[in-house]
């Protein structure tokens, strides 16, 4: 067993136009002052990261790793869901997703595509050179307008985008192999990997690539009602990366599990600051201590009540609390009668 590490803080959610949060320096002195011992770094932002250049330059690779590290911090993971959901769009959201990428790429989904795959390239060799071995991503998603069957679906629809997905997928799980880097699905409405059985689908069609991997985070089921416990049981070899985010679902005679088109602090299931939700997070950080998991425990704040700072000031001392330090000794050690093959023939009455 492994104790994991942490505690760690997804910056995604804190990165913005004020000190300290508009700078690497500025956001990992706020990040170490609070007792973070590391940060999930996105990398479309180039105040904080250039992602080509860290992919292309060991030499600048080392700059940031060593900046980073000069605040008593690690980078956990890099991230790059955003690209990653541009890997896969349907039409239908073409309009809405083009804010993601680049403006020279707008209203060229082709050509968005392309940028996106090379980025999760970049970001393969880019984690090599941080001396990395898992990357937080999304899958991206053709089918997702599709997940409730009305009207019927058409037969091999959901097989058709499945393969395509794969073949998409394929070339950037190579490169990531290559560099020696885990991929980390992070499971997730919206995505076309939004549970286990789409995880399970999309595995096949890799041909169970050993770099397609997951990211861990239970919020997300307990929105879908999926359990969230069983689910490690069923797939921790491949949970590669942890998200400590918590989530309640607070179903009422007028809504469930959609929401009904409501904002954040009015629907059923929403996201909450680590304690404030219905989490077992008890219970999820044994298990992955149980199974050894090597990774970083890393807090992503979603909260549609509480204030961001708060949230992590109190996220810092939540995984703390969670984080097991494994024992390297049975608890009846002090009982033991001492043993050899020949003991236990005799026990046995084995001649």
């Amino acid at each position: 067993m492994t104790t994991l590490k942490g505690p760690a803080v997804f910056l995604a959610q804190f990165i913005g136009d004020q000190a300290p949060f508009n700078s690497l320096d500025g956001i990992c002195q706020w990040a170490a002052d609070l007792g973070f011992k590391g940060i999930q770094m996105p990398t479309l932002d180039t105040r904080f990261i250039d992602l080509q250049k860290v992919a292309e330059s060991k030499t600048y690779a080392d700059e940031l790793k060593g900046k980073v590290n000069s605040y008593g911090l690690e980078i956990t993971e890099l991230s790059t869901h955003i690209q990653g959901q541009l890997v896969a769009v349907n039409p239908a959201y073409d309009k809405v997703f083009d804010g993601f990428a680049p403006a020279a790429y707008h209203n060229n989904p082709a050509a968005r595509t392309e940028w996106a795959v090379q980025q999760l390239k970049y970001a393969a060799k880019a984690s090599q050179n941080l001396g990395l071995n898992a990357h937080a991503t999304f899958s991206g998603s053709l089918l997702w307008h599709m997940f409730h069957p009305w009207p019927q679906r058409p037969e091999g629809l959901v097989e058709e985008g499945f393969k395509e997905l794969a073949r998409r997928w394929l070339p950037i799980l190579n490169e990531f192999d290559s560099c020696g880097v885990d991929v980390c699905y992070e499971i997730h409405p919206g995505e076309d990997l939004f549970d286990g059985i789409t995880y399970e689908m999309f595995l096949e069609q890799v041909n169970f690539h050993p770099r397609a991997c997951l990211l861990y985070d239970p919020s997300h089921f307990v929105l879908q009602q999926l359990d969230y416990i069983q689910y490690i049981d069923f797939y921790h070899e491949r949970i590669k990366a942890f998200h400590v985010k918590d989530a309640e679902f607070n179903p009422t005679g007028r809504q469930g599990t959609f929401g009904g088109y409501q904002s954040w602090a009015n629907r059923a299931g929403r996201y909450r600051s680590p304690g404030d939700g219905q989490v077992d997070f008890k219970t999820i950080f044994s298990k992955l201590a149980q199974y050894d998991f090597k990774g970083w425990a890393v807090m992503e704040w979603e909260c549609c009540i509480k204030d961001s700072e708060t949230g992590a000031r109190e996220g810092v001392e939540f995984i703390k609390n969670h984080i097991i330090p494994v024992t390297n000794r049975a608890f009846d050690d002090f009982a033991a009668t001492g043993t050899d093959q020949e003991f236990n023939k005799q026990i046995l009455g084995i001649k």
